[in-house]
């Protein structure tokens, strides 16, 4: 099963361009990277923490969703399925992709919590709220 779940913050705004679908519509193509922090073993210095750069596409109504909702910082959590690809550049190197599609996105933290800066993780089962302003119709759950 291909299936990846993971929370991190956006490393900068999401690129998004417009392709032509097979019927003919108009889609969005959004590509953002979420930095996801790894644990840290328990002999590692107290303020070691390391993160890994993970590159994501949103298309559709939730590349959409991310040009109209995610920026910078944002943390997110996202799940989706992994998918690899190869290209040749144009030096004649064959490069390899590792890129995560998304499935479906959530805001992890409330829109005041973000721009604290605390970086700590608040461990809750109760369900963060939408940031302001965006109440209405979301594409997606």
């Amino acid at each position: 099963m291909n299936f990846v779940c993971m929370m991190g913050r956006l490393t900068r705004d999401p690129e998004v361009r417009y392709a032509q679908s097979q019927n003919g519509e108009q889609i969005a193509i959004a590509r953002f990277s979420l930095a996801v922090n790894r644990k840290v073993p328990k002999n590692a210095a107290a303020d070691t923490q390391t993160a890994d750069f993970i590159n994501c596409i949103a298309f559709g109504k939730r590349g959409e969703f991310a040009e109209k909702y995610l920026k910078k910082g944002i943390k997110i959590l996202i799940t989706g399925h992994i998918q690899t690809g190869n290209f040749t550049n144009k030096d004649g190197v064959k490069i390899y992709t590792t890129d995560i599609i998304v499935d479906s996105c959530e805001f992890a933290e409330s829109k005041g919590s973000s721009s604290s800066g605390s970086g700590t993780e608040t461990q809750s089962d109760e369900f963060v709220p939408i940031p302001e302003g965006i109440e209405g119709d979301l594409p997606f759950n």
